[in-house]
């Protein structure tokens, strides 16, 4: 098994895992659940609520009464639940935490004995006699830090024909570490094996017909039917007038779920949801009613599908991270982000949920895990190569190798290349008018500037014969233009001769080194490209017909008279553009037919 197909595997397995463990663990919960308000945010209105209406005592019901405290309220309480029982209402319940009767607030004044003090409430306690109401509870610490439920007063929950069990709690018990509400629960456990139904829970098993079980259970998330206000509302004076049957929106009510509540403007019960705006606690409540009564709570993606897709996810990432450099990786990385986004936002339309930040996450630790592994193993491979041609190639041409991911044979491999020789024209009378060291510093000053148009073309410079270079173009590297390099490369060869002659003057003087010429042999065909010698000493070069024509229209150039020779083969591979001059049938050593060559004088762009 190849290594990096090792590694890509490994990878998808750990971060598929890692991943999963993550989900269940819940590990990133902060992340997924900014992601969660997100999707509440975007979807807006997810849907109309059916089974629950708000009855809010408003600014203008609490204007039309400003001189009636709260307290003595009970006879408009009664007069409201009268005229929702008669309008079909199915449950009613009043979210108020009555702390004291206005009867038994009477007799606290110690004033005089009357009837009022006894029956003021009176038409309340018939009502809530009468069933399909629901009391609020609220369940508080005290100094030692136990749970204590504040309750209705025992003349208003000893009226409710299930006593306390007609009494919930309004607490929210699972809000999250920010503060926002998401998730629901049915029932609170008070230690010792004792539980209390929440209010909102107790309003829909009431609509439903049943009783309350008394059992905590699981903790679900709020299916919000939208943002604050999606919640339908009745203002509470309508309930109080003396046509309120007629109004068409008290007859709405019908088999609805309505919450007495209060909600003037400056409301202090507001809590903090996915929708970034505060929701009032009669709000809230309706909303889980809504979710337990249309089952419509977001349920999480099974575990075998979730993990389907964390695998394929990964690996598509991992593949595709391998493929691209780490550039197009890094945006190849945020587009499969913003899509692992986008699908867990379509599932979430649907009431699914899907993660989005441990998807992500994972697919950030492959990008990473796969750009060390390239960054480690190029960098084994590109000193490995650099080894290997440094002398000969630019860089350029080792990071095309790379760039490739196809490695030559160093054994030898067939390429279709064009060779380039070129030797100074009379070395030898040169060199005799020189000492041994001053032709070696005139060569190597020559040859690192000969070399440079050669690197620059992405030419591999295969070795010096001599006062003779010969370089390849089109391999180790793999080049479609090899031969229009060859000739660019040829032309400013030339150039630099032409420059080297400053050198020679200055630095040779009174040695009668007026001109420095050169010639330069092109010729474009197959060869063999690798490792050439003996176990004890070799090289990477180029060998067959192709490398020995080419030097042999080097040394042409002295009888033609022609700077740059190149075969008919070289000029065609070249491309239109090449200026040419003079044009000749020749014969040369070791071939039977003759070869048509040409004076190259320019290129044009």
């Amino acid at each position: 098994m190849p290594k990096k197909f090792f590694y890509a595997v490994l990878l998808v397995v750990l971060i598929s895992a890692g991943g999963e463990v993550a989900c269940q663990n819940g590990w990133f919960k902060a992340g997924e659940d900014r992601y969660y308000d997100l999707w509440h945010q975007l979807a807006g209105r997810r849907y109309d609520p059916r089974h629950t209406v708000i009855a809010a005592i408003d600014d203008q019901t609490r204007l039309e009464h400003a001189d009636e405290p709260l307290v003595f309220w009970g006879p408009f309480f009664a007069r409201a639940i009268s005229v929702l029982r008669q309008a079909g209402a199915r449950v009613m319940g009043l979210d108020f935490v009555f702390v004291v009767s206005a009867e038994a607030w009477l007799k606290k004044l110690k004033l005089p004995e009357s009837s009022l003090s006894r029956t003021f409430d009176l038409p309340l306690r018939e009502q809530l006699a009468a069933g399909r109401v629901v009391l609020a509870g609220d369940l508080a610490m005290d100094v030692q830090g136990k749970a204590k439920v504040l309750l209705p007063p025992p003349d208003y929950w000893g009226s409710l024909p299930e006593g306390l069990e007609d009494v919930g709690l309004v607490n929210f018990f699972f809000q999250d570490q920010d503060g926002v509400i998401r998730s629901l629960a049915p029932a609170y456990p008070l230690g010792g094996g004792d539980v209390w139904v929440t209010f909102a829970q107790l309003l829909a098993t009431r609509y439903a017909g049943g009783k309350s079980t008394g059992k905590a259970s699981t903790r679900l998330p709020i299916a919000f039917a939208g943002p604050p206000g999606a919640i339908p509302r009745v203002s509470f004076r309508k309930l109080l007038t003396p046509d309120a049957l007629r109004d068409p929106q008290v007859q709405g009510l019908k088999d609805k779920v309505v919450i007495i509540a209060y909600e003037p403007s400056e409301v202090q019960d507001k809590h903090q949801t996915p929708y970034a705006r505060l929701m009032s606690g009669p709000e809230v409540h309706a909303n889980i009613v809504e979710t337990i009564l249309t089952g419509r709570s977001p349920r999480p993606v099974p575990l075998p599908y979730r993990l389907v897709y964390l695998v394929i996810l990964f690996t598509l990432g991992i593949v595709l991270f391998y493929r691209f450099s780490p550039v197009p990786g890094l945006m190849t990385l945020v587009l499969l982000a913003s899509g692992a986004a986008a699908f867990s936002y379509l599932l979430f339309r649907g009431n699914w949920l899907l993660p989005a930040a441990v998807p992500q996450l994972g697919l950030l630790l492959g990008y990473l895990g796969i750009l060390g592994l390239r960054l480690t193993g190029e960098e084994r491979e590109r000193a490995r190569l650099q080894q290997i041609f440094g002398r000969y190639v630019s860089g350029e041409v080792v990071e095309k190798l790379l760039a490739s991911g196809r490695q030559p044979d160093l054994g030898g491999e067939g390429y279709r290349v064009t060779v380039l020789f070129s030797d100074i024209r009379n070395f030898t009378s040169i060199s005799e008018s020189l000492q041994p060291q001053e032709v070696v510093e005139m060569l190597n000053t020559y040859f690192s500037r000969a070399c440079e148009p050669i690197l620059e073309q992405g030419g591999m410079v295969d070795k010096f014969i001599g006062d003779a270079i010969m370089a390849v173009f089109g391999a180790p590297a793999s080049q479609p233009d090899h031969a229009r390099r060859a000739v660019a490369a040829a032309l400013v060869m030339v150039e630099k001769a032409r420059e080297f002659r400053t050198w020679m003057a200055q630095r040779f003087p009174h040695r009668g080194f007026k001109d420095f010429h050169i010639g330069v042999g092109l010729h474009t065909g197959e060869a063999v490209v690798g490792n050439i010698g003996s176990p004890t000493r070799f090289e990477f070069t180029a060998i067959g017909d192709t490398v020995n024509l080419a030097s042999r229209l080097e040394g042409l150039t002295k009888e033609l008279g022609w700077t740059i020779v190149a075969s008919e083969a070289a000029i065609q591979a070249a491309g239109p553009g090449v200026v040419l001059g003079g044009r000749q049938e020749v014969r040369v050593k070791g071939r039977q037919e003759p070869v048509v060559v040409m004076e190259v004088q320019g290129l044009e762009e």
